[in-house]
């Protein structure tokens, strides 16, 4: 019989995640996540997924591209979202680990 997947909601959230390369930002504890970036009905997302990468096979220059689409850095800001290098704040829509990879999908929210 196939076992179900773990899936758990998780409340400690990284502190602080800067861009380490193209599609990569390192956290506060030095763990590595990929990022994905959609829209959805208008509403722009960004799924992190936590994901094991050796050092050296992060390009330690960032693309221009990746630079200017994505903020640097994102800091946990009030506990439930997170303020990035652009000035904007992103609501965490969930924070999970399952299987034991952890995800995370922010949501920027529009000021206007």
């Amino acid at each position: 019989m196939a076992e179900l997947p773990s899936k758990v909601h998780l409340n400690s959230h990284p502190i602080c995640l800067r861009i380490r390369g193209p599609s990569v930002y390192e956290d506060d504890k030095k763990c590595t996540w990929l990022h994905l970036v959609m829209e959805t009905g208008g509403v722009l997302q960004v799924r992190l997924r936590q994901e094991k990468i050796p050092s050296g096979h992060i390009a330690l220059t960032i693309r221009p591209e990746t630079s200017s689409s994505m903020p640097s850095w994102w800091t946990l800001h009030l506990g439930r979202r997170y303020l990035d290098s652009m000035g904007q704040f992103w609501r965490i829509v969930h924070f999970i680990k399952e299987d034991g990879v952890e995800e995370m999908m922010l949501e920027l929210i529009n000021n206007s």
